[in-house]
Parts: C-alpha cells; structure tokens; sequence
C-alpha cells in the first residue's frame, strides 16, 4: 500500500489541510513531528507552547487510532531514515516561507526526489501564497492599501473537511515530548500562563465560533480597547496552524460588518508576502536608509526595566506585565510599548523583537520583525518616525476607566487584582520583585523622549 510520510510543522490540525487530504487520497499517513534546529531555536514561551500543542494534536490522533511520531535531528535525516523504516514512498509538507525554512525544505526536496520518493509541499498556512498577489507591474507590494485592495475580491477557496486517515501496518519507533522538555526553559511561569493557553483544534474552532457569536460584530469599536476583551483571541491558533486563516477568512466573510477584522488577516498575509520577497525585513531595517539610524543597543538598566514592565509608564507596564502572564499582548498595547522602547527610549527595534519572540506564545515570524518595523518608522508601510506614541494620550483614549491598567498593576493599589499579582508569580524568581514595592519613576519623561527622538530623526534626515 502506498505510505506517505506527513511531516506537520506550523499546520497541527486535520481540517482544512491540503496536504493531508493528498496524503490521504493515496494510502497510508504516516504523521511525523521533527526537533529540528527551527525548534531549538524558538524562544522560551513559544517553544513551550509548541509543547501544549503537540501533545493536544497527539492525542487528537491517538483518538482516530492514529500517532504523532516525533524524532529528534536535521529534518534530511531524519526523513530518510524514516523513509527506510516504513517502505514509504512519499512525503508531503505544508509550506512556510521565512528563508531557513526555504533553503532546509529546498535541500529535503532535493534529496528525496533524488532518491526517487515523491516530495511535495502543499498551500495551507496563509490565505494568499506569496507570489500570488502582484502589482500591475508584476512585481511585489509594498505598501498595504494597495495589497488589501488588491485581495479583498480574490476568490478564497472553501475550507477542506478533515479526510479519513489510513494508517500503516506497523507504526515507526518514536520519541517522547518528555524527553524533549521543550517547556524547561519556562520555570515557574509555564504555572501562570498554562490557564491562559488552550492548544488544539478543537479548542481553535470553539473560540472563532464564540468570537463570530459575541464579538466580530463590534471588532471594528472594540479592537482597540485592551480592556474589552473584543478582539478574535486566533493568532495563537494561527502561529502553530491548530486552524486556518482560510477557515477564520470564511467564518467571518460571512458577516456583513467584519471587514476590519478580514484587514487584519490580510495585513497577515501582507507580512509574509514582505518576509518572502524582502527576507532582510527579518534582521535589518527594511528601508535601508535606516540602517545609519543611532539606536542604542546597549544594555541598561532603563531597558532592563523595560522588559520587567517597570518603566514608570503605567500603560507600557500594563502591556508587558499582560505578555508574562498570559503569553500575549493586546496589539493596541504592542504598539505603545514598541513606540516606547524605540522612540522614547532610543533602543534599536531588534531587542524588543527579539524579547517578543521569547515571551510571546503567539510569536511568528514575519508579523513580529514587520509590526516592530512598521512601529519604529523603518519598515514597509511604516508609521512616520515623528508620530510618536504618547502612552498618556493612548491610555486617556483606550483606557479611559483605568480597567487595563489596573488589571495589570498591583504597586500602589489597596487590592489589586489576581491578574496583577499573578505577574509576580510569572516572572523570573532571580528579578525580586514585589508587589509591595513602591511603584517606580519613569525611566524617561514623555516629553523628554518624544523630543530627543524628534533630534534624531532630523538628524538622519538631513544626512
């Protein structure tokens, strides 16, 4: 019987899964999970949630009769070798497009064919592949309007039903995800976040449905509201492919006031169309101009309050106190907090980018290096390096009641709230903080900052 090896990534789910549905319609599907050097790499937070999701998507399998097997090693090899153990004579893939991915699963491909297996990779992580969408002139966008304009009519696919799966006479050896720790880098804060993380897919569809039902309607009032609780909560699903941006695209097409929230799935889509036809948005600035630009990359103790959340600024606390606790971050708040670090602060948009990709459960990469771009003024479709942020102004706007603020800040509060004081549980024991500690000063003033970000911009604009 023909034996397909389905070697899963970012795609831990059955529905809507073009690769499977082909490895289905062939014969046998063998589902395989890889720790490769992509996993290795990953930051604390999402490398413990990848953990979450593979052991929910596991167990999907084992109650179909099915397994994950996971093996440990360069993804070449290990194909390979399992290749010989099973007699399987394919192997299929979904894609992903940031550049190691590109080269590893090029040299996979390669390899196998070369072997006579047949190696395939499939559609399945965004809506748009990247080189579907074009301008006039064929080339790559770059600028969103335009891009949104452009997919907002195209024609998006109906989602696939999940396929009966075959499986094959005799299951390969695996490894355990015990073995693997992947969540050992976590400590004590993997307590605090696990109530706030709900892996799998069925747990994907039960949230879009309850978003379609109570909040898409008033997305487009309440996005911006860090307090409200209104926006879709699916980027964490998204991340780790435990749904699909087509399934959300269909779920909320189908309601007539969602076009903010189906901007906002295509503003994904828009980043890794960046990410694949401009890979250096990943490590350096996207207008190159920017490279000259005098950020600090020094470590200080300013920055290190930064990342605690105890700048003084009780709206940039409020957001990375949320991001420790529950592993994501209002994008109302990114965006404070980003301007903050930048702007303010003077930092270069390379550490917070790589500090979100250590705390964030719902960390990918092209929405991450391209919402810090767009952020800090170097990046495609960027916000202009003079609007700055004011996190006083922002607060007074999308927290007018102090609700995110007090939900987040325990220091000075009478009875804070649990989600306050939880972040003293979640955080690094080695930091020694308090909720009885006296709420700190800023770590610049607001009209300090904005101007000395204003000099420095002239500075490189008159060069």
């Amino acid at each position: 019987m023909p034996t397909t090896l389905l070697w899963f990534r970012r795609d831990l789910r059955l529905a809507d899964h073009p690769a499977l549905v082909a490895a289905a319609g062939r014969g046998a599907v063998i589902p395989v999970f890889i720790h490769d050097n992509s996993v290795d790499t990953l930051g604390a937070a999402p490398k413990w949630r990848l953990d979450r999701g593979l052991d929910a998507f596991d167990a999907q399998l084992r109650g179909q009769g099915h397994r994950l097997i996971l093996r440990r090693g360069p993804a070449r090899e290990v194909l390979e070798e399992l290749v010989q153990e099973t007699g399987a004579d394919a192997v299929y893939w979904s894609r992903l497009y940031d550049p190691d991915a590109i080269e590893r699963d090029a040299r996979v491909k390669a390899a196998l064919q070369e072997n006579g297996i047949d190696a395939q990779s499939f559609a399945g992580h965004l809506i748009h592949e990247p080189w579907e969408i074009e301008t006039q002139q064929g080339g790559p966008y770059r600028v969103y309007s335009p891009f949104w304009k452009n997919a907002r009519n195209r024609e998006v696919a109906d989602p696939l039903a999940a396929p009966d799966m075959r499986a094959p006479d005799q299951w390969p050896k695996s490894e355990t995800l015990e073995s693997w720790e992947l969540g050992r880098a976590m400590h004590r804060g993997a307590k605090v976040l696990a109530p706030h993380s709900h892996p799998g897919e069925a747990a994907a569809l039960d949230q879009l449905a309850n978003f379609r039902e109570e909040n898409l309607s008033r997305y487009k009032e309440g996005r911006d509201l860090p307090a409200a609780r209104a926006t879709s909560q699916m980027s964490e699903y998204l991340t780790y492919g435990e749904i699909s941006a087509r399934q959300i695209w269909h779920a909320a097409k189908r309601n007539s006031t969602s076009e903010s929230f189906l901007k906002q799935l295509i503003w994904r889509d828009f980043a890794y169309h960046l990410m694949y036809h401009t890979p250096h948005i990943l490590d350096r600035s996207w207008r190159m101009e920017w490279e000259r630009f005098p950020w600090s990359e020094e470590e200080t103790e300013a920055l290190q309050r930064w990342r605690q959340g105890r700048t003084g600024v009780p709206f940039v606390d409020a957001a990375m106190r949320e991001m420790y606790v529950t592993g994501r971050m209002h994008n109302r708040a990114r965006m404070v907090v980003a301007s903050y670090l930048t702007k303010h602060m003077g930092v270069h948009w390379r550490i917070g980018q790589a500090w979100f990709e250590d705390c964030l459960t719902d960390w990918d990469p092209a929405n991450n290096a391209m919402g810090w771009q767009w952020v800090a003024g170097c990046g495609p479709d960027a916000a202009p390096y003079f609007r700055i942020f004011n996190p006083a102004t922002q607060a007074k706007r999308y927290d007018s009641d102090f609700a995110y603020r007090k939900r987040w800040i325990a220091e000075g509060e009478a009875r804070p709230s649990e989600t306050a004081l939880s972040y003293f549980d979640a955080v690094p024991s080695a930091w020694g903080l308090s909720p009885n500690d006296d709420y700190p000063d800023p770590v610049v003033g607001l009209d300090e900052g904005r101007q000395r970000a204003l000099n420095a911009y002239a500075e490189l604009t008159e060069k």
